[in-house]
């Protein structure tokens, strides 16, 4: 009978639970009841020799895609009907099926319904934006690794799969509303009352700047919080009673639900990035609960004196 794991920190708030465990995902994912995770916004790694602490990232690529099976099949059984797997996934210049070998390694358990593409960096032409944009130069912003190479173009971008059990999930689309840049025309539109649209599939999400690698962000391959922060809003913050993420790394998923109030189960097998993706949370945590102690003594402050009384 296997036994039952522990999780290695356990945080309660009022509304959420946080649990994170020090083990295999493959190992947490099987005592997890069916159908009991709303949404799963994961990174794994992506097999091109990427130097973390201890996992070993040049697997053989017929084991990798056996083990991506195994771990999509185990995150399809917990995942909820209408529920939604956003699996984050690179390559690089020189061995670019990367990500589709992995996306079809998901097609036996889960139907791919979106694909977005995570834009880290994008130059701009002041002419091709716009007089409405009001730029006064060309734009080149965001961050991306340059390549050295009279073959390649450099790497400004990866994707994110939305795997959904039968491929007819509802999303809150307007959730990553963008404003019309147009607003004259709004009114000709009924589901453009709000004055924003759909923001698509690109989403521009740039990394943080940090002054050291080694101090600021200590995890070789990590995405802002930022994406699954929108990740999890595109499916509907109503609709979500758990989260998780079975690579947490530094743990940018965790830091995502933190602030918007969501209970999340995270795993690695690595101590040091699972100390430090707790960290990232309570301070997320703290940051959010400071802001809200913030607005509610403003708005104090604000009632007349009769309703303070």
């Amino acid at each position: 009978m296997p036994v039952l794991l522990k999780p290695h920190v356990v945080r309660d708030t009022a509304a959420t639970r946080s649990r994170f465990y020090l083990a295999d995902c493959l190992d947490v994912f099987a005592q997890l009841d069916a159908h009991s995770v709303d949404v799963i916004v994961t990174s794994p790694p992506y097999n091109l020799g990427i130097g973390y602490n201890r996992y070993q990232d040049t697997l053989p690529r017929a084991d990798y895609l056996e083990w991506t099976n195994a771990w999509i099949g185990a995150a399809a059984r917990v995942l909820r009907p209408d529920g939604s797997l956003f699996l984050n996934v690179g390559a690089k210049p020189s061995d670019p099926w990367t990500a589709f070998d992995v996306v079809q390694a998901a097609r036996p358990h889960l139907r791919l319904q979106n694909i977005i593409h995570w834009i880290k960096s994008i130059a701009i032409e002041r002419d091709s934006a716009g007089a409405a944009a009001a730029l006064t130069r060309d734009l080149a912003v965001g961050h991306y690794k340059p390549i050295n190479s009279d073959r390649f173009l450099n790497d400004c971008h990866e994707f994110i799969f939305h795997l959904t059990r039968d491929g007819s999930t509802s999303l809150d689309r307007l959730a990553l509303g963008a404003p019309y840049q147009d607003q004259s025309n709004i009114t000709r539109w009924r589901a453009a009352a709000d004055g924003v649209r759909c923001r698509g599939n690109t989403w521009f999400i740039p990394y943080e700047t940090i002054q050291r690698r080694d101090r600021d962000r200590p995890h070789p391959a990590t995405f802002p919080s930022r994406l699954p922060e929108q990740c999890l809003r595109l499916h509907g913050l109503s609709r979500i009673t758990l989260a998780m993420d079975p690579f947490t790394g530094l743990g940018s998923t965790a830091v995502a639900c933190a602030r918007l109030g969501v209970s999340f189960i995270g795993a690695d097998v690595d101590e040091t990035y699972v100390k430090e993706a707790v960290a990232r949370m309570r301070a997320a945590a703290a940051s959010k609960m400071k802001k809200a102690d913030l607005k509610a003594a403003t708005a104090s402050r604000l009632k007349p004196a009769r309703e303070r009384a």
